[in-house]
């Protein structure tokens, strides 16, 4: 679609208003789709931003707003260097506009990696700064004045010299005629004049979600809509062998049943009769191509082939020499479930077809990727595909899926359908934890040892795990050659000095689908690192802390972090009986910047019952644009993290998935959830990504803390709580 200038100028009942973006890159790989670098970055306010003659501003912004408040942090920016009125400053969402509104550092429209404020911390500070020079000049025209005689301060402009101000509202015409400055020209303010940045500003999503006017995916309404649910194999990779719909098209409401690739469509008048229609197929499934094996029988193989060389991620120094010199060496085997990503909004969107296309509503996480293979399924060209951003109830990575699995799943559903109407693609809780995409399941097997000192000597590691991009418009060269980052990431950059390192991979397949889930790789690659550190620190008799900022060598902002969150938590200090304390490290990089975060937990075990008491997090983000956000996402990784470390996984029984909803897989619960005390690292270093980081150290940090309460060392999540003789 064409980036459009808006226009600063709207009236009451105009549409809304706003802006564009661009360059950068490396994923959504595909032939055809515009690559990195194919459009200019843009910092035209006239396209980002509108002003109603009442003063109102509205932002368009580029990236979906799930819940991690990424509107209020774009808004932020752009509020601080325009000088706006908070009060009156809204967001709408961007709309698919790839030219508009890519991710600068990805090269494509979408909502991934943590690199929402990252990417557009220039970006949006320079669309503030260009629309206060259009403002400016637009009052020195005005009033002809100079225009360094010139001030804005909350939505207002002053001339104090003769006392005439104005309102944005008032000049938004005259301030659109003047000529957009040269990004490079524009100044924008230093930190010490910052009062919007660094500051925690009210939400902008947050009264309507409240007062329940925020739209979702399952509130859009079209004339004349239907609803759709599929019947999908309960085994991935069976394929639809033959159906009899007379049944479920004797369901009241029932309109259409239809094959899709995925499975049968039933179309109905609401979802109630939907899913009751789709109760009544009679389906049989060609299993020829499915898994079909249980978990024990996956990690049966894994562990096979982890007897194996694999193909080498890295080789550096001699490892297999200082480990035989090593004073003491520890072997181990992690093993790790699938996990479901289980946001509270499952995944629903509206498509309808119109005389010129298509138009799509639907919480979109990947607008590029979404936008083309609509546009393969229906034989329209991209830019006929119109989609419409709406709210997403969260995602977790389950909206980033690269196979892309929802919408163009509605896309076939509405080319195969013969009535003509919009139609509203609705899954259920069970059709998501049961037939969604996952966090690969993964072993990890090694040796690392530790010289007379008691410091890290040698490290041989061997993981096996299904690559995440493999196959998909996501791959990389690295991939495609057998070594997916989110297997071995965690290990190969690791902040700890390790000069003799050898890290070799498996990358097994399965018709499991497999996708990005919040810290992708670190949610086991960190555990297995820091869970490794606390356990060589007892080998060698050392405190945790001390050995592992021993371990860090040059890297001080991983050691300013981990010092920090020790101190906030009192480490050191005695516990209260029956009480144990433990912590972990983690980083997350967001397109080379990298994020830190070090987390305390205290844990408790009364009557059999384990507690985790409080959480201590220490971060070092960058600039920290809104602490209340980032707090939030910090207590947000706390909560999405424990209910995997205390329950839930994802287990196969001949290839179906034994979980289905909340029930057995269970989210954290309120009385679960421990205090968060979260503490920033001062810094004026470029943002970093916040929505990953928190994630990874959790798990660790529990372990450790529960490994000391009682003496028991853990490689395996969930924790098998009740072979110590507790409980969650």
């Amino acid at each position: 679609m064409p980036v459009s200038r808006r226009g600063f100028l709207l009236g009451a009942t105009a549409a809304g208003g706003l802006l564009a973006l661009g360059a950068g890159g490396w994923l959504l790989r595909k032939p055809g789709l515009p690559g990195p670098g194919d459009y200019p970055v843009l910092y035209d306010p006239t396209v980002f931003l509108s002003i109603d003659p009442d003063g109102t501003v509205t932002l368009r912004c580029k990236h979906l707003e799930m819940g991690q408040g990424i509107s209020t942090g774009l808004a932020t920016l752009v509020a601080e260097e325009m000088g706006a009125d908070w009060s009156r400053f809204e967001v709408e969402l961007a709309p698919a506009d790839t030219a508009a509104f890519h991710n600068t550092y990805l090269g494509r429209q979408g909502t991934f990696a943590s690199t929402g404020l990252a990417n557009s911390w220039t970006q949006m500070r320079r669309v503030g700064a260009g629309a206060r020079v259009m403002l400016v000049g637009a009052a020195a025209v005005r009033w002809g004045v100079a225009r360094d005689e010139i001030r804005i301060s909350d939505g207002v402009v002053f001339h104090e010299v003769s006392g005439r101000q104005a309102g944005f509202g008032e000049l938004a015409a005259e301030a659109m005629a003047q000529p957009v400055p040269d990004p490079e020209s524009l100044e924008l303010k230093p930190a010490t004049a910052w009062t919007k940045i660094g500051h925690s500003l009210p939400r902008l999503d947050a009264a309507r979600k409240v007062a329940g006017t925020a739209t979702f995916a399952l509130d859009v309404r079209r004339p004349q809509m239907v609803r759709a649910v599929v019947a999908r194999p309960p085994k991935f990779g069976a394929t639809l062998e033959s159906f009899r719909g007379a049944a479920a098209l004797d369901v009241p409401g029932v309109l259409e049943v239809l094959a899709v690739p995925s499975g049968v469509a039933v179309l109905a008048e609401d979802t109630w009769a939907a899913l009751r229609g789709r109760e009544a197929l009679r389906i049989e499934w060609n299993e020829a191509t499915a898994e079909t094996r249980s978990t024990d029988a996956i990690f049966a193989d894994y562990r096979a082939q982890a007897r194996r060389p694999g193909v080498v991620a890295l080789d550096r120094g001699e490892a297999a020499e200082a480990l035989s010199a090593a004073a003491q060496v520890l072997e181990y085997e992690y093993t790790f479930p699938y996990l479901a990503h289980a946001p509270m909004e499952p995944l629903t969107c509206v498509m309808e077809r119109t005389d010129d296309g298509v138009s799509v509503w639907a919480g979109c996480q990947l607008q590029t990727l979404e936008q083309w293979t609509v546009a393969e399924v229906l034989g329209l060209e991209p830019d006929e595909v119109r989609i419409h951003t709406v709210f997403a109830g969260a995602s977790f990575g389950r909206r980033a899926n690269p196979r892309t699995d929802w919408i163009p799943e509605l896309a076939h559903i509405v080319r195969e359908s013969g009535l003509g109407r919009p139609v509203q693609l609705v899954w259920s809780r069970e059709d998501d934890v049961r037939g969604g995409c996952y966090r690969p399941m993964s072993l990890h097997r090694g040796r690392i040892g530790l010289d007379s000192r008691g410091d890290v000597a040698g490290w041989e590691h061997r993981g096996v795990c299904a690559s995440l991009v493999l196959g998909t418009p996501w791959s990389y060269p690295e991939a495609r050659a057998g070594v997916d980052r989110a297997s071995v990431g965690a290990i190969t950059e690791t902040t700890y000095t390790v000069p003799d390192l050898f890290v070799d991979v498996h990358a097994p397949t399965s018709p499991v689908p497999v996708g990005f889930w919040r810290s992708v790789g670190d949610s086991h690659g960190i555990f297995m690192i820091e869970t490794l550190m606390d356990e060589l620190a007892e080998r060698a008799g050392r405190d945790p802390l001390e050995f592992r900022l021993a371990q860090l060598g040059g890297d001080a902002r991983a050691r300013a972090t981990l010092e920090r969150a020790a101190r906030e938590a009192g480490w050191g200090d005695p516990v209260p009986e029956g009480w144990a304390r433990g912590l972990a490290s983690s980083f997350d990089d967001t397109v080379n910047r990298r994020t830190y975060v070090a987390m305390v937990v205290d844990v408790s075990s009364d009557q059999g019952r384990l507690r985790v008491e409080r959480v201590v997090a220490a971060v070092d983000c960058g600039v920290v644009v809104n602490p209340n956000v980032v707090s939030a996402q910090i207590e947000g990784s706390v909560s999405f993290a424990l209910s995997t470390v205390l329950r839930n996984e994802i287990t196969l029984a001949d290839g179906a998935v034994v979980q289905s909803n909340f029930h057995d897989f269970e989210p954290t619960r309120l009385r679960e959830m421990p205090p968060v005390e979260v503490h920033f690292i001062a810094s004026d270093a470029h943002p970093a990504g916040i929505g990953e980081a928190g994630v990874a150290p959790v798990a660790p940090a529990v372990t450790n803390a529960v490994a000391a309460l009682t003496g028991r060392r853990f490689r395996s999540l969930p924790l098998p709580l009740d072979e110590v003789g507790l409980r969650p």
